[in-house]
């Protein structure tokens, strides 16, 4: 369970939020589930090293919003250009009874023994890395694994072959044509000087 501290904020606009950052704080929003938006502040380093952790992106987190904890997803976070800073952040209120859409990451798993590499000398080429589901918050899953160990060679695994846990929906697949490859194992590339040689054989 993820826990982020955050305090009621009282001020606004854009003097008062550049107040905030200058004493390392945070301006965030939270929204949703029909109540009113509720503007808060977090400490900005201990939330910088939560997002570090892959699972805070995908996971209900435990928020206060002035003493009362409320159940929230991440939304958005906005960096600054070009310095490790985060300028603002989005949380959205959930509700048990209501499915939320979330962008969760593939894990690849099984490509060690994936016949298309371990015999054919092929490689594993992620065309997907992250794939938008629905489901209700108590069925929310850090990532979804994709199994290729029984890739041949030129195959490709499809978004219809995951297995996903119960209460799952991946959102691509109720729609026609959504049934996108997900990873595929290309056969090996021959280096440059392998092909020169090749091609003056064939002219001689």
């Amino acid at each position: 369970d993820f826990v982020v501290n955050a305090e009621p904020r009282n001020g606004s606009g854009t003097a008062d939020s550049r107040r905030l950052r200058h004493s390392s704080k945070i301006p965030a929003v939270i929204y949703g589930a029909g109540k009113e938006n509720a503007n808060v502040v977090l400490e900005h380093n201990p939330f910088l090293h939560q997002l570090e952790v892959e699972a805070f992106h995908t996971s209900i987190l435990s928020i206060s919003d002035g003493g009362k904890n409320q159940d929230v997803i991440l939304r958005e976070v906005q960096m600054h250009p070009y310095k490790p800073l985060i300028m603002h952040v989005d949380f959205q209120r959930v509700k048990s009874s209501e499915k939320i859409h979330m962008n969760v990451p593939l894990h690849f798993v099984g490509d060690d023994i994936a016949p298309g590499i371990k015999v054919g000398g092929g490689m594993l080429s992620h065309l997907i890395n992250e794939v938008d589901i629905s489901c209700l918050p108590k069925d929310l899953p850090d990532f979804l694994e994709v199994d290729v160990s029984g890739l041949e060679l030129n195959a490709s695994i499809h978004l219809s072959e995951l297995v996903v846990p119960k209460g799952v929906e991946i959102t691509l697949l109720s729609h026609d044509g959504g049934d996108q490859a997900v990873a595929s194992i290309l056969p090996p590339q021959k280096n440059t000087v392998e092909e020169d040689a090749e091609d003056q054989e064939t002219a001689a």
